[in-house]
């Protein structure tokens, strides 16, 4: 992967490609990025910078809930050895508590209610993660997507074309919508062209438009989805699926900012600003022939990526309350609880979209006015527990063990009791597990609800 570059006009913004590289001589900073700590900084290197909030520390912090030797990082073979020293409230990585775990550069840490950023000196990822916590209609908590969120408010007030990749659901078309209306072009019409969507003998009519008789069926001229964006923003979704032979001419209209419609000869000038969005690898794309390399660098002026969500579970609670509030929903409380460590364990491949269909789900089940959260029953759907189980190899031996062995039970008593029907006596005799201690694993695991005193 190239090296990642100042943010800017012909860059690429990538939050991952730290991660991707050995930290070899790479010279690095640990840099406090929200909180009142903000700002303090240590360097990096062979002696350990130890984090907490005692006055002999090298990085001290202010923050209440960090302990007073609560970590130290320094570095080692393939990146920067992170070590927590038994503080109270943990040390996080990518959403996940840590004992001893070897991070690249460009990762994020949470000690207490500080985030931490392992940056490269003279880096990309120097840009501050914006201070808001929602972008549009995107809410995050993490620190990778408020970053995405602050590279975004810039971009916005720009004309620069914009690509997004990312999985299935991240919500891709959130983010273009968003760059829209906090753009100078808010006022104009925001155009979505799935090139997924449209029949392939369709694409080209219903992009450029076309003219009264240029094929069959053609009985009125119709303008395409260039000339409908005129004055605003055309969101071109599903790059990759745009034809080979298509490319050249959706090259022009970049270059030349005009369309010619089928069956026309003259050029049409268009005002419009372009967002496209690929949830594949484009680079592999291109690598692989089935997008053009030229189209790919004009598209890519700002080229970002949407982190997926089984990357930043800190999120899941924020866009669960967002799902709650747009279903009508009266406040559901706190979410927390047995229902979101299930959420936080799943691996989401439908990301964002799987999670709401799991929520109104629930919502539906629950019938007449919804329970709080901590009283829902959150049913992953069939077909969850046929996830591969993830090996957490960034753990230590005992803790990746427990936490492997945790999502084997979660998953074999959800598919024990739907098997059951949910009849705990049945259950009992199916696998063979004391009634008693299995109501109070189900009771662990959020199948049923009420305290495990209750089964004392």
């Amino acid at each position: 992967m190239k090296p990642v570059e100042e943010e800017g006009v012909g860059t690429e913004v990538d939050h991952a490609a730290f991660r991707e590289r050995p930290a070899g001589p790479m010279r690095c900073v640990l840099v406090v990025i929200d909180g009142a700590d903000s700002g303090r900084a240590a360097s990096l290197g062979n002696e350990p910078v130890t984090i907490g909030s005692e006055a002999g520390c090298s990085l001290r912090l202010e923050d209440p809930t960090v302990s007073r030797t609560h970590a130290t990082v320094q570095a080692a073979p393939g990146g920067f050895l992170v070590t927590d020293h038994g503080s109270t409230n943990g040390t996080l990585y990518e959403g996940c508590r840590v004992a001893q775990a070897v991070v690249g550069p460009g990762s994020v840490l949470r000690v207490g209610r500080t985030s931490l950023l392992v940056r490269p000196e003279g880096s990309a990822e120097a840009i501050a993660p914006s201070p808001r916590k929602a972008f549009g209609q995107l809410v995050s908590e993490s620190v990778a997507m408020r970053r995405l969120f602050a590279v975004l408010e810039q971009v916005a007030g720009t004309e620069s074309t914009v690509l997004l990749e990312g999985e299935t659901g991240t919500g891709k078309e959130l983010a273009a919508f968003a760059v829209h209306e906090t753009s100078p072009r808010r006022a104009g019409p925001f155009v979505v062209f799935d090139c997924a969507a449209v029949p392939r003998d369709l694409i080209e009519s219903e992009l450029f438009g076309h003219l009264r008789g240029s094929f069959t069926g053609a009985a009125h001229d119709r303008p395409g989805a260039f000339v409908r964006a005129a004055g605003g923003t055309i969101f071109l979704d599903e790059l990759s699926a745009l034809p080979l032979d298509l490319q050249p001419k959706l090259l022009r209209v970049l270059e030349a900012r005009s369309v010619k419609p089928v069956g026309g000869d003259e050029p049409q000038a268009v005002d419009v600003r372009v967002i496209a969005a690929a949830n594949t690898d484009i680079e592999a794309e291109v690598r692989a022939g089935r997008v053009r390399a030229d189209l790919f660098y004009r598209l890519s002026v700002v080229h970002v990526r949407i982190p997926p969500l089984r990357r930043r579970p800190e999120d899941i609670a924020p866009i669960v309350r967002r799902l709650l509030a747009r279903l009508g929903c009266p406040d559901p409380g706190e979410i927390s609880g047995p229902g979101l460590d299930r959420l936080v364990a799943h691996s989401w491949p439908g990301n964002v979209r799987e999670l709401r269909n799991v929520i109104e789900r629930a919502v539906a089940l629950a019938g007449g006015t919804p329970p709080p959260f901590l009283q829902m029953r959150i049913d992953l759907g069939a077909g969850w527990e046929t996830d591969e189980l993830r090996v957490h190899i960034e753990k230590p031996y005992v803790e990746a063990k427990e936490r492997l062995l945790e999502e084997f039970e979660r998953r074999y008593l959800g598919e024990l009791m739907r098997r059951c029907e949910d009849n705990i006596s049945l259950a009992s005799r199916v696998s063979a597990l004391d009634r008693k201690h299995l109501r109070r694993l189900l009771r662990r695991h959020g199948f049923v609800a009420g305290p495990m005193e209750d089964d004392e």
